[in-house]
C-alpha cells in the first residue's frame, strides 16, 4: 500500500506562499480575501506543525528565514503547476472574461475610447479593464494581461514592447505659443507621478532647452496627470504631458505641441504569464492593444 502523504493543512501552505511572495501579511491577506490576522494565524500554525520559524518579524515588514527561503520556491512551483493543470482541464471558451490592467491614465485615454473597436472585432470575448497605478501580480491571477510602463524586469512573465512614450509641452492654441522664451510669461502646470524616478517634468525639460532663467518651481500643481491635462485644455497654462496619451486632443486641435524638445520616455509593454500569452483570447487582446499602440 502507498503510504499517505504527511502534509500540513493546505490553507496554511497557501497563506505562507502568498506571504512569502509578497513579503507582506497584509498583501497576502488582500490576495486571499482574508484578514492579516488570519494569515498570521495560518503561518503560525504551519510553523508549529513544522517546528520551524519561517519568517523573521520586523516592524512593518517580514523576511524569510533560512527554512522559509528553502520552502517557498517549492510551494510556489507546486501551486503554479496545480493552477496550470486545472486551467488545462477547461476549454478556452470557459474563461468568463479577459482582464486587462493598466495605469489609470492609459486606461482612460487609450483603452476606454477603443472598447467599441474591440467588441466589434472580437464579440466572442468579454473584456474587463482594471485601472491602477500599482503593479498587479499577474502570477496570482488577479489580471490576465497588463500594460506596464518601464523596462522591467518582468520575472516569470512574457513581455512584448507596445510603444514608446514621449513627453513635451502642450497647451491650448488660444495661448498662441511659438517660442520657448514665451514660457516666462506663462503659468506652468505640474503633475505628480506615482513613480517619481520616471517622472518627466519642467526641470528636466528646461535643462534640455537651456533656459536657465525659466522658473520651474512655481505654477499649478495637480496630483493627477489627467487634471493637469484638463487645465492645459482650459487654457490655464502649459503642461509637460505624454504626447502619446494626448494624441486625440492634438488631432482635434484642443491642444497643441508648440515646440520641442521632446523628452524620450520608456516603453509600454504587454505583459502576461507564458500560459496566458499563448491563449487565443489573450492573443486577440494583444492584437487590439497593438493597434492602439501603433496609432
Amino acid at each position: 500500500m502507498l503510504r499517505p502523504r504527511k502534509l500540513p493543512p493546505l490553507p496554511a501552505l497557501r497563506a505562507f506562499e502568498a506571504a512569502a511572495r509578497h513579503l507582506s501579511f497584509r498583501m497576502a491577506a488582500e490576495e486571499l480575501a482574508v484578514t492579516p490576522t488570519a494569515i498570521s494565524h495560518q503561518v503560525r500554525l504551519l510553523e508549529e506543525t513544522l517546528g520551524l520559524t519561517l519568517f523573521e518579524r520586523h516592524v512593518r515588514r517580514v523576511s524569510l528565514t533560512r527554512a522559509g527561503t528553502h520552502l517557498y520556491p517549492v510551494l510556489r512551483d507546486g501551486l503554479d503547476s496545480f493552477s496550470r493543470a486545472i486551467t488545462e482541464l477547461y476549454p478556452q471558451s470557459q474563461r468568463r472574461a479577459v482582464t486587462v490592467t493598466a495605469t489609470t491614465l492609459f486606461t482612460a485615454r487609450r483603452l476606454i475610447p477603443a472598447l467599441g473597436a474591440f467588441q466589434q472585432a472580437w464579440p466572442q470575448y468579454e473584456l474587463r479593464l482594471h485601472a491602477t497605478d500599482e503593479a498587479v501580480d499577474l502570477l496570482s491571477g488577479a489580471a490576465d494581461i497588463a500594460v506596464r510602463y518601464g523596462g522591467g524586469p518582468f520575472p516569470d512573465l512574457v513581455a512584448e514592447a507596445l510603444c514608446r512614450e514621449r513627453f513635451g509641452p502642450v497647451c491650448s492654441p488660444s495661448l498662441a505659443l511659438s517660442q520657448p522664451e514665451q514660457l516666462a510669461a506663462m503659468m506652468l502646470i505640474h503633475s505628480e507621478w506615482h513613480r517619481r524616478d520616471m517622472q518627466p517634468g519642467w526641470e528636466r525639460w528646461r535643462s534640455m532647452v537651456n533656459l536657465p532663467s525659466l522658473d520651474t518651481t512655481s505654477g499649478l500643481r495637480f496630483t493627477d496627470e489627467s487634471h493637469a491635462i484638463q487645465a492645459a485644455i482650459a487654457g490655464h497654462g502649459v503642461a509637460i504631458a505624454s504626447l502619446v496619451l494626448v494624441e486625440d486632443e492634438l488631432a482635434r486641435g484642443v491642444l497643441v505641441h508648440p515646440f520641442g524638445p521632446v523628452i524620450e520616455g520608456h516603453e509600454y509593454h504587454l505583459v502576461a504569464t507564458p500560459e496566458n500569452m499563448a491563449s487565443e483570447d489573450i492573443q486577440a487582446v494583444c492584437g487590439w492593444l497593438k493597434v492602439i499602440g501603433s496609432r
